[in-house]
């Protein structure tokens, strides 16, 4: 037998495997069970009804992708465009499933009348305001978390410089720019539950240092913050970091902090037609298990969510070329060992 008849008998094999092994109680099920949210964010892709159904069946928690940043949902200074991320609400609130806001606070999809307006630090600070006030507000009691900042620290624990930070910034030094986006979020939303969320932050690292180092004088000044959102981008090689994503985990919810995992995908190489090796395909399953096991064994790790659940809509090859096949199901939404990992860590998380 050739080596592609091997390993196509192979991925053969995988697929019946898992074919085999989703049926029966499907992930939201199992999730409701346990008493934990299962989410993926939502593209606004509202024609697909194969998407909508898929993910009503499966998940318990939804996100806009991209409907409530900054600059989609306040194009103009006077303009607020509301349409997709209304409907992304509407939809969660049809099917039973939480809603979760991203972001108010970020350096990257910011109107150019924001970033090139010209204006000073006060004014910019009465913008922002606003912006939470109009936005949070409009969603308040519909949208339960928001991702109120994200991505503000470089890899090396340093702050990002940012429009709203000091260039020009709202006028406040070191991380009270975020502390002041907190108490603005708290005023327009009081029950809503207030994140700051991350990448590269999983495990013990500087990045991952600074954040707790942030939410630990927050929570001890009382600054409205109730947990950390850990995005979790994730490829092969970080399966080795497990030990330290927990570490990180059990330090963030020790401080009484909930911990969501908000953007889970794993990317693996994929050829010029997006398939991946079936090695790979299995190794990723594995991660996913990985993964939502740690964070299932912390009662305040509350929410495992994906980013997007079929590769057909997947951010990931156009960012990274060469990589792909990075969710749950395929692009013809059938469940991947990915799936069957997740799934299994549920049916295994302590009750």
């Amino acid at each position: 037998m050739t080596k592609s008849k091997i390993i196509s008998c192979r991925a053969v094999a995988v697929l019946v495997m898992v074919a085999g092994a989703v049926r029966g109680e499907t992930l939201r099920e199992l999730a409701e069970k346990r008493g934990v949210l299962l989410g993926s964010a939502h593209s606004g892709r509202s024609a697909d009804a194969k998407y909508l159904d898929v993910m009503a069946r499966e998940f318990n928690l939804v996100e806009p992708e991209n409907a409530t940043k900054f600059g989609p949902i306040h194009p103009s200074q006077d303009t607020f465009r509301f349409e997709t991320a209304d409907a992304v609400v509407a939809y969660g609130a049809a099917h039973g499933m939480k809603v979760r806001g991203h972001t108010m606070v970020w350096h990257q999809q910011n109107p150019k009348w924001v970033t090139e307006g010209g204006f000073t630090p006060s004014q910019l600070s009465e913008i922002l305001h606003q912006h939470i006030l109009t936005v949070a507000g409009r969603y308040r009691g519909k949208i339960f978390a928001w991702d109120v900042v994200n991505e503000a620290f470089l890899d090396d624990g340093s702050l990002r410089e940012t429009v709203w930070r000091n260039k020009p910034g709202i006028g406040l030094e070191g991380t009270a720019y975020m502390e002041q986006a907190f108490r603005w979020a708290r005023e327009a939303d009081p029950k809503a539950l207030l994140f700051y969320n991350d990448y590269s932050a999983e495990g013990m690292n500087k990045k991952s240092d600074a954040v707790y180092a942030m939410a630990k004088d927050f929570k001890a000044r009382g600054v409205p913050i109730d947990g950390i959102g850990l995005q979790a981008h994730l490829m092969l090689r970080s399966a080795g970091n497990l030990a330290s994503i927990e570490s990180n985990i059990k330090r963030i919810t020790e401080l009484g902090l909930q911990v969501h995992i908000t953007e889970l995908d794993v990317r693996i190489p994929v050829d010029a037609a997006g398939k991946a090796s079936a090695a790979d395909i299995e190794a990723q399953g594995r991660l996913y298990k990985g993964v939502a096991a740690i964070c299932l064994k912390y009662p305040l790790c509350t929410a495992i969510q994906t980013w997007g659940f079929t590769d057909k809509y997947s951010w990931i090859p156009r960012t990274y070329p060469g990589f792909g096949a990075a969710l749950l199901m395929d692009g013809d939404f059938q469940p991947k060992p990915a799936y069957v990992g997740l799934r299994d860590a549920l049916i295994l998380a302590p009750k």
